[in-house]
């Protein structure tokens, strides 16, 4: 028998809606359990183990295979658009030495309005987070 399995947990419904759709896109059928729920009252998440999305067991590795495969064209694609597009670092990672970086203002400024002065900038070839300037 083809039982549904928890496969991944979420804590928006956005992200879980968005790997249902990959999942569907690629032909595999899956379900969004305790979206309802957690939308409702969102202190129940931690009870309930979060927005789940559940898939058929004959189904789990190949979804798998499918959302890592969309999240390294995704990560690639950011890279290319930030670094070809708009190549304005005269620097590197300092732990990688790529220069496939972009500039972390999320923690760093107010309503746009910078509150330090050093720069925050992260790599997309290791994920280094790092401070220039």
């Amino acid at each position: 028998m083809n039982n549904l399995v928890k496969f991944k947990f979420y804590e928006t419904a956005l992200e879980a809606n968005r790997d249902k759709q990959i999942l569907a896109e690629n032909g595999i059928n899956s379900f969004i359990a305790n979206e309802q729920l957690i939308q409702s009252d969102w202190l129940l998440s931690q009870a309930v183990g979060g927005i789940q999305l559940q898939v058929f067991e004959n189904d789990f590795e190949n979804a798998e295979k499918v959302l890592t495969e969309y999240q390294e064209n995704e990560k690639f694609a950011l890279e290319v658009e930030h670094t070809i597009e708009n190549p304005g670092f005269d620097f590197v990672c300092p732990k990688c030495g790529s220069n496939h970086l972009y500039k972390d203002d999320s923690s760093t400024s107010f309503f746009g309005i910078s509150i330090l002065s050093n720069e925050n900038y992260v790599c997309y070839y290791c994920g280094n987070k790092f401070k220039h300037g």
